[in-house]
């Protein structure tokens, strides 16, 4: 009878790890496992490239875009305020679609203190 126990809780346990196992991570999952945070929409320059963040999916940006705020952001990393001031995001620096600009080391630490 032990036997039996045991081998039934065997099948169990290799049923479950197997099903583990072929499920897919969710997007926000796999942005955390890639060095990426959980963020709300955003643009970003990584690697001497911008790229562009919308509803959990990151693509190189293409074009040039306006945030909210009347921030203007071209694809070369170019920032143009509304107010006219124009500036270059260095690499490291996110902005979210309202305009503000964060560096990614700020995140982790205004993450960091949120959890305390």
């Amino acid at each position: 009878m032990k036997k039996l126990l045991i081998l039934s809780a065997s099948l169990l346990l290799m049923t479950a790890i197997a099903t583990f196992a072929q499920t897919p991570m969710s997007d926000s999952s796999m942005h955390h496992h890639n060095g990426m945070h959980k963020m709300k929409d955003c643009v970003a320059m990584k690697g001497g490239k911008m790229w562009v963040m919308k509803a959990g999916q990151k693509s190189e940006m293409t074009q040039t875009m306006t945030m909210s705020d009347g921030t203007t952001v071209m694809a070369d990393g170019t920032v143009k305020n509304k107010d006219g001031k124009t500036w270059m995001m260095k690499d490291g620096e996110m902005m979210d679609m309202n305009g503000k600009v964060m560096m990614k080391d700020k995140m982790k630490k205004a993450k960091s203190d949120g959890m305390k």
